[in-house]
């Protein structure tokens, strides 16, 4: 599975670790940027990523982004038509999401959640598969 990832400046550092995470599990990674944490706008990034995640064509591809909050990415990733993003602190809300959502992005807040949580929810995200239950493919449809 291919991993499209992007933070700010406020998520650069949690983003090197789960890239290392990621690596180490052997998932393609995908580094958008940003590059340092010098200051940046969150939307260049989240844009970034929602990009690569509309483009693929077999849609097999999820995303992570890190702000400092998680807030703001979800905001903006939120705005682009065939995404569902999701913020999650928590491993129940990564296995939720992903169960009965079909979320295609992860967003955390690097401000919000330490390094050890981080690992275990975006384990938990990726490795969730989506329930395909006709209720929540119902749900989902009305607003996709």
């Amino acid at each position: 599975m291919k991993v499209i990832i992007g933070s700010d400046h406020g998520g650069y550092e949690l983003k090197l670790e789960i890239i290392d995470h990621l690596k180490n599990k052997g998932y393609e990674v995908v580094d958008v940027g940003c590059d340092s944490n010098a200051s940046c706008d969150y939307p260049v990034y989240a844009k970034k990523v929602t990009d690569k995640i509309t483009a693929d064509e077999d849609k097999s591809s999820l995303g992570i982004l890190v702000c400092g909050t998680g807030i703001g990415m979800s905001m903006a990733a939120n705005k682009v038509e065939g995404i569902r993003a999701a913020l999650c602190h928590d491993t129940f809300s990564a296995q939720a999401t992903r169960e009965h959502n079909n979320a295609n992005i992860l967003c955390m807040g690097a401000r919000v959640v330490g390094p050890g949580l981080a690992m275990m929810i975006v384990d938990t995200f990726l490795e969730t598969p989506f329930s395909n239950d006709e209720r929540h493919i119902r749900r989902i449809s009305m607003y996709s």
